[in-house]
């Protein structure tokens, strides 16, 4: 079974409570939500393996640690997570970043891909699924299950928030993908909305209704 790993460093929590604010601006939401994710971007990347290196300072050689050739990209789920993007880009910035689009089906209420653009090496890569919220799980699932069906199997998922019932959902459907995130809350409404949340990502971060 995937581990859920929970992000609780006090900058990443104190940040997260003005997330959640309904008061917060979009201008304000949008930054929060990218400091944030920065922020998460060394958790994720703390079993990063290293190789050797030896440089030559002013003073003498050194031995040193670089970063062990592995290649890492970013899948942010369209919409939402595009506002998290450039924030793990701070700290990641040779990262490659593919693209999935999903909606849901108005009867089946499903998740149905109707984009996905990758990198063309994308099976070589370390893989960051990106999503702000983690609900039901459809749309991560849909998400790590198109990239699986390319042949991609170094999957990572991270969410800013998530609800138990996404969390138990992703871990039965890919076992083997690690969950990031920076809160796991109470529980779903009728309405498929995180409880307490911080509403709908998307909206928010773009100014929509």
């Amino acid at each position: 079974m995937s581990k859920v790993f929970v992000c609780d460093h006090p900058l990443i929590q104190h940040k997260l409570t003005y997330i959640r604010d309904a008061t917060t601006t979009t201008k304000d939401f949008r930054a929060l939500v990218d400091e944030v994710a920065t922020l998460m971007a060394y958790e994720i990347t703390r079993n990063i393996q290293l190789e050797r290196v030896e440089v030559k300072t002013p003073v003498s050689m050194a031995d040193c640690r670089v970063i062990s050739g592995r290649m890492l990209g970013l899948i942010p789920i369209l919409r939402a997570g595009l506002g998290m993007v450039d924030g793990i880009l701070k700290l990641i910035p040779a990262a490659k970043v593919g693209h999935v689009g999903l909606y849901r089906d108005p009867v089946t209420l499903q998740p149905v891909e109707y984009y996905v653009k990758l990198p063309t090496d994308v099976e070589e890569r370390e893989l960051i699924v990106i999503d702000p919220m983690l609900a039901t799980g459809g749309s991560a699932i849909a998400a790590i299950t198109a990239l699986k069906n390319r042949n991609c199997s170094q999957i990572k998922l991270m969410c800013l928030i998530a609800a138990p019932e996404g969390i138990e959902a992703v871990q039965q459907a890919h076992p083997d993908v690690d969950i990031y995130v920076a809160a796991i809350d109470d529980y779903l409404n009728d309405h498929g909305y995180i409880v307490p949340g911080l509403g709908d990502a998307g909206d928010r971060l773009f100014g929509t209704k």
